[in-house]
């Protein structure tokens, strides 16, 4: 009810609903159409006062200030979620992170499977060289 979260804020309720209709609070409604704030609410009804009187900061840039404050709380939330994601693919798959001497990269190494041979080579017989040398495929 929109007269207790006015008087748990410490405002008058039309303050209430002109934040409301700003969009920097929006709490719920009820089937009626009336506002029902949650105590998260009345948390920020609270911050929104004291950055307004205290810090003296106007709407807009208390607007400003609670979406910054959601996208970080939201990065906060999607990190956790990549870091889980990655601990398990990280278990799942036995791979590991090689730190590269002398440069800032990483590399990412795993052993290719081994295709079956069924007798046959790529080489032949006495042929075994590197790349550019007597013996390999390229010489």
């Amino acid at each position: 009810m929109i007269s207790v979260a006015a008087e748990l804020a410490g405002m008058h309720a039309q303050t209430l609903r002109t934040y409301d209709r700003l969009g920097l609070v929006t709490p719920q409604r009820t089937s009626g159409g009336g506002r029902r704030y949650s105590s998260r609410d009345v948390e920020l009804l609270r911050e929104i006062q004291r950055l307004s009187q205290e810090e003296g900061v106007n709407l807009a840039g208390i607007k400003r200030i609670i979406d910054l404050s959601n996208q970080v709380d939201a990065l906060r939330v999607r990190v956790g979620e990549l870091t889980e994601e990655l601990e398990r693919s990280r278990s799942r798959r036995g791979r590991e992170l090689v730190p590269v001497p002398r440069t800032s990269a990483l590399v990412v190494w795993q052993p290719r499977r081994r295709r079956p041979d069924h007798g046959r080579s790529n080489r032949s017989e006495g042929q075994s060289g590197p790349e550019g040398q007597p013996g390999s495929p390229d010489a």
